[in-house]
Parts: C-alpha cells; sequence; structure tokens
C-alpha cells in the first residue's frame, strides 16, 4: 500500500478526502443483513462501503461466575483472517483483533445494555452467556464501527433455544420467539484525527495516516458507556469535545439505518 499521509493531511486540510467524501462522511452503501447464519442464534453482515463485517451470537448454558451467581455473562471474540486483508495471517488473535474485540465488549458490557439477572436459570448453578464472534470478510477500513453495528443487529436478531426440561439440555435444533433482554442499543463511532483536522469512517489508507483516533460508545439517550483512544499523539480536551459532538451526531446517523432494517422486518 501507497503512503499517501502527505496527501491525506493536505486533503483533510482543504475539508476534502481521497475518495471525494467530506471529512465527516460515512461510505456508502451501508446495509445491514440479518439472518446470515442458520446455526447461530442471531447473525448479521454490516456493509460500509467495501468493509464488510458479520457478527454471529451463540448462546451457552454456564456455571455463573461466583461473584455474579444469579447473572449470565457476555465475551466477545474477533478473528481477523486473510481472506479479509493480505495484512493478516493465520494463527492466534494479535493486537489488531484483540482489541477490536475489547472495543466492541466494552461498548456493551459498560452500558449494560443486557439485562444479565433474566439470563438465569438456576442461581449459583446455571445462566445463559452470550458469546459474540466478530470476523471481517473485507477490511477496507473502519471495523470498529462496523463491528459494533454487526454485533447489535446480531444481538437485536438473537432468539433463545428451548432448554429440555427433563436432561436441562439445550436443543440447539429447536428455536423460540423469546429475545434477549436487551435494555439499551449501543453504537460506536470513530474519530481520527489527521493533522490538524477530525474525520470519521477512515479507509485503511486513511488509518495508517491517523496520529490518533478515539472510538466513543453511546446508546440512543446520548449517554457515553465507553471511550478507546489509539494512536501515539494526546488529544486536547477540547478536541474530546468535538470528537464527542461528532460521535453523539453520527451514532444517530447510524441508529436510523438499524431502525429501518429492523422495521422492515416486522
Amino acid at each position: 500500500m501507497i503512503n499517501n499521509t502527505k496527501t491525506i493531511i493536505q486533503l483533510a486540510s482543504e475539508g476534502k478526502r481521497l475518495d471525494n467524501r467530506g471529512l465527516l462522511d460515512y461510505r456508502q452503501p451501508i446495509k445491514i443483513e440479518t439472518s446470515i447464519s442458520k446455526s447461530a442464534e442471531g447473525s448479521a453482515k454490516v456493509t460500509i462501503g467495501d468493509t464488510v463485517v458479520l457478527a454471529g451470537v451463540k448462546m451457552s448454558l454456564e456455571k455463573p461466575y461466583s461473584d455474579s451467581p444469579n447473572e449470565g455473562g457476555i465475551m466477545v471474540n474477533a478473528e481477523l483472517i486473510p481472506l479479509s486483508s493480505s495484512e493478516y495471517e493465520p494463527g492466534p488473535p494479535g493486537i489488531k483483533a484483540v482489541e477490536l474485540a475489547r472495543v466492541t465488549d466494552r461498548g456493551i458490557r459498560e452500558s449494560h445494555a443486557i439485562d444479565f439477572k433474566k439470563l438465569c436459570i438456576e442461581k449459583g448453578e446455571k445462566a445463559w452467556f452470550v458469546i459474540i464472534d466478530i470476523v471481517p470478510l473485507n477490511d477496507a477500513g473502519n471495523l470498529f464501527d462496523a463491528a459494533g453495528l454487526a454485533a447489535l443487529a446480531a444481538l437485536k436478531e438473537t432468539r433463545l433455544r428451548p432448554i429440555d426440561e427433563k436432561t436441562g439440555a439445550v436443543d440447539y435444533k429447536g428455536t423460540t420467539d423469546t429475545p434477549l433482554p436487551l435494555l439499551k442499543e449501543t453504537l460506536s463511532v470513530t474519530v481520527g484525527k489527521v493533522g490538524n483536522h477530525l474525520m470519521v469512517d477512515p479507509t485503511v489508507e486513511e488509518e495508517s495516516s491517523f496520529s490518533a483516533r478515539l472510538t466513543v460508545a453511546t446508546d440512543k439517550t446520548g449517554t457515553i458507556s465507553a471511550l478507546q483512544k489509539g494512536g501515539d499523539e494526546p488529544m486536547t480536551i477540547e478536541e474530546v469535545g468535538q470528537i464527542v459532538d461528532i460521535a453523539l451526531d453520527k451514532a444517530k446517523f447510524l441508529r436510523s439505518i438499524m431502525d429501518e432494517c429492523f422495521k422492515n422486518k416486522k
């Protein structure tokens, strides 16, 4: 990949980008497709421009943690496969995959988006655990926002499996109409700093030109549940304030697309 950092910074100073977008414009199209996997309890595919990310939800009956015996739990995994980018290699998760999973996890967990107490089947013995797997099919930039959208869509679509009353085992071939007890719908928006300018929805080239970035997770009320900073350069209080304002505005935009997707499913 050719390093166009100087060009990207120069264009940003003029309010422009290599692909002719404005600094605060998302790539198009933005698409959310659900029911991608028949084996998952919930699944979604999100497309933002050329970036494509899959998210699947599996529900597993496990023993609750000792410090929360009447609650279920959540785990988020991310796998960056060579299919999605020539930059990735087979093997255990690297730093980028770990960060992608962590950012997605924190946005959901810290907002208390799921009522984990309602996932408890038997106190101290058995509870539902939500396992989210994130797999980019094509990394053309901004995996954080795409993964957040895909994870939320998959969670909204998730339906619990029936439990055999005699054996207590999960019937993975059966289905119910019981949705996950979602309390909040959290979405992430990532804003990067290029020179002295801020932009959203970066391409891979633009990401490599960022001196810093901040991912902001918010719910419908505008409450911030998580912040994740990347890059070496510090940010001023004023810049963080600007980024939060941008993130809140863009989260409304992304949420409208999500709402339209599920409105059409009814």
